[in-house]
């Protein structure tokens, strides 16, 4: 394939006309394309341009909303950004299961925020320990033309420790330091924290160490690992109240208790279980402007610290009571970055009648528990392909380009049968062919 210099400074179309020349079997085709996706509002294109480097064009996902949620007794709309069939329709289902039924309880249980300044040092231990009680309050006060506004709405640096990791690798120290960043998700803040800690921190051991003593600063850098950033939300109901008939009401609890165990104990389960929590999680977090790849990695990190991936919910009956849970780590923000750029994202934090941090944790949460309680329910149900194809037949149907006539006949069909791939193409063909 072609090769180039300078790729970066051309011109957003000049960059389209090189890769359509080089890399498409149709040029024309795919450059006519690309542009289909630019806004026609010149402004609004160049914010997006400008959220990320060599932009060609725009990347569309569906935003939607699942209505109903009764989350600490206030009604909520929940934004959701995202391409998958069943999903919201899932949450939706969930949020009006459980309305009946008391609706969604949720807390914050914490909001720490981790970063780290990574170091190597092979001199005395005790003389490294010495130093850092002697220089830990000046590391503080280094920071505070950085730290001043954020101390002044309550957040700040909590902590700064010096830790000994010489029994996982040679010569290896870290100043582990934890941050409160309110309603912002604070990686700009905690990494310029980072930053000049180290900074400090070597030039304070110039005066205390010899040259062939001295630290040796590897990294500093904010960790997206949060489990001191715990969010907890709840659903619970007399079990007599899951069904009309009673005892359809005590089984479908018993088998519900039992699918969590299993995604408790058994990994291959418990990946797809978080899967789907993180299908919920992940739409609002996109929607509201936040980053799910950061969210993404924390959870499954949690869902690993007790030495095997488990499930992020849990499930119990408790004196005739059905309990289903989630606790789980969410470093979230409702300032700063896209939250004030993107326009959808401030139409989504509207709707959610503009959260602190504290409370889009909560209707974040609550969302990964809804999408989770559908999912098993369908499960120990009815299976989990009947509703998830019915939803995915547009799909298959747009990918055949069925006209408005063929789609009517197709649904209709489906009302009464199995959706499948290959059933879809049939009933078409059939349509098709007279």
């Amino acid at each position: 394939m072609a090769q180039i210099s300078g790729f970066s400074k051309l011109s957003k179309e000049e960059k389209i006309n090189w890769l359509a020349k080089n890399y498409f079997s149709n040029p024309q085709k795919a450059s006519e394309t690309l542009q289909l996706y630019w806004n026609k509002d010149k402004k609004l294109q160049r914010l997006h341009d400008e959220f990320t480097e060599n932009t060609l064009s725009n990347y569309y996902l569906p935003f939607g909303v699942a209505p109903n949620f009764n989350i600490n007794n206030k009604i909520y709309a929940i934004p959701m950004a995202i391409e998958e069939s069943s999903v919201i329709a899932a949450a939706s289902n969930a949020a009006k299961f459980w309305q009946k039924r008391g609706g969604f309880k949720a807390e914050v249980l914490n909001t720490n925020k981790v970063g780290q300044v990574h170091f190597n040092y092979s001199g005395d231990p005790k003389k490294l320990t010495d130093f850092f009680e002697e220089i830990q309050a000046k590391l503080f006060e280094a920071t505070k033309p950085i730290t001043k506004n954020m101390e002044k709405r309550g957040g700040g640096i909590l902590s700064i420790d010096l830790v000994d990791k010489t029994d996982a690798l040679a010569n290896y120290f870290q100043l582990h330091c934890q941050f409160e960043t309110l309603d912002a998700m604070g990686a700009n803040f905690i990494n310029s924290c980072l930053e000049q800690i180290a900074e400090s921190f070597i030039n304070l051991a110039a005066n205390f160490f010899t040259a062939d003593e001295m630290p040796e600063i590897i990294m500093s850098i904010l960790s997206n690992y949060v489990p001191d950033c715990l969010v907890k939300a709840e659903v619970s109901c007399p079990i007599e109240d899951l069904a009309d008939d009673k005892n359809e009401a005590e089984k479908f609890a018993e088998k519900f208790v039992e699918a969590i165990k299993i995604a408790t104990i058994e990994p291959y389960r418990a990946v797809t279980h978080n899967k789907g929590i993180m299908n919920g999680i992940d739409s609002v977090v996109l929607a509201t402007g936040n980053d799910f790849r950061a969210v993404e990695a924390g959870v499954h990190a949690y869902a690993a610290r007790n030495g095997q991936y488990q499930s992020l919910t849990q499930a119990k009956i408790d004196n005739g009571v059905f309990k289903f849970w989630i606790e789980i780590p969410l470093a979230l923000g409702t300032v700063g970055g896209l939250t004030s750029l993107h326009p959808l994202v401030k139409l989504a934090l509207e709707m959610l009648r503009k959260p602190s941090a504290k409370e889009l944790m909560q209707i974040v949460a609550v969302a990964g528990l809804a999408q989770n309680f559908a999912a098993v329910k369908s499960l120990v149900t009815t299976g989990i392909q009947e509703g998830h194809m019915k939803m995915h037949l547009m799909n298959i149907l747009n990918q055949f380009e069925a006209t408005n006539t063929e789609r009517s006949k197709v649904i209709e069909h489906f009302k009464a049968n199995t959706v499948s791939h290959s059933a879809v193409v049939d009933i078409l063909e059939q349509l098709r062919n007279g």
